[in-house]
């Protein structure tokens, strides 16, 4: 039988990797709430001149951006889940 856990210090630079991932991770919520204040602006300027693709494209981009947010914030909490369904197998 083959025992095999993750080894966090089997390489150099796996630290420094994780603190690139979080900041990768700091950025793209930073991004996420950016573009939602655009697609919101959008949004409210193609309601306001009566423009249906523009009021459309608003909001597809709101959850657009919605959704990127939830998958940044997500990410560490799914790979663990799928990590743990893995090893259930």
């Amino acid at each position: 039988m083959v025992d095999i856990d993750p080894n966090g210090t089997g390489l150099p630079g796996i630290d420094q990797l994780s603190i690139i991932v979080g900041a990768v991770m700091t950025l793209g919520l930073i991004l996420s709430v950016l573009a939602l204040i655009i697609s919101a602006i959008v949004w409210g300027f193609g309601a306001n001149s009566s423009n249906p693709h523009l009021a459309s494209r608003g909001k597809l981009g709101v959850l657009a951006s919605c959704g990127a947010a939830i998958l940044c914030g997500a990410a560490v909490t799914l790979v663990n889940f799928f990590w743990n369904v893995g090893q259930a197998v």
